[in-house]
């Protein structure tokens, strides 16, 4: 297992994307319920290409997977709060054994890794006032490696379906947006070799 780590920071990074590319990343951010024809419509392109397009988004990485956004009530989740949670002392081990054991529990949604007084933000989502405190008891202050937890229960979240696209942004400041060239549908592209022979003749 790898040390515990900033996801965000340590990704390998996405090779250069272009304009199509981030419309369709944005267009699937959006809606990811649009067909591949839906898609290659707005987009612009035959659905051929488009297809390969985001194939090729999934294989580099830009696209990590699609998913369904349900409601939390319909699962029986009645609160959401977040625990900070001070460690007892900064260890590879102690990292490691705490977050094997917080993405363990059901209830844990999400785990930051964060500066400041505090080393983790866990997000948690549960039925009741009483079961979130049954969790933080047994689920993170008995834990060895935690010297000190703070609960903030959360009264009301919003959550962009978008994240914020700087690469186009700063692709656009630099004058470096582009775009490859792609095949007319129903056409191949023609071979350098092939438009050196027309040539010739």
């Amino acid at each position: 297992m790898t040390s515990p780590s900033n996801i965000i920071r340590t990704r390998a990074p996405v090779s250069a994307l272009d304009r199509i590319d981030f419309d369709i990343l944005d267009a699937l951010q959006t809606n990811a319920r649009l067909t591949n024809k839906e898609l290659a419509a707005r987009i612009g392109l035959a659905p051929s290409s488009c297809l390969e397009r985001v194939r090729a988004l999934t294989r580099a990485g830009a696209i990590e997977g699609y998913h369904a956004d349900v409601a939390a009530s319909a699962l029986g989740i009645g609160l959401q709060a977040l625990v900070a949670v001070r460690l007892v002392r900064h260890s590879r081990e102690a990292f490691r054994a705490l977050y094997d054991h917080l993405l363990s529990l059901p209830e844990v949604l999400t785990v930051f890794h964060v500066s400041g007084l505090n080393d983790l933000q866990v997000q948690v989502a549960v039925r009741d006032i009483q079961h979130l405190r049954d969790l933080v008891v047994e689920g993170f202050a008995g834990r060895p490696e935690v010297g000190h937890c703070e609960t903030s229960v959360i009264f009301d979240l919003h959550r962009k379906p978008r994240l914020p696209c700087y690469a186009r942004a700063d692709q656009e400041r630099d004058g470096s947006v582009g775009e490859r060239r792609e095949a007319p549908a129903g056409r191949r592209p023609v071979s350098s070799s092939r438009r050196g022979r027309s040539s010739r003749r």
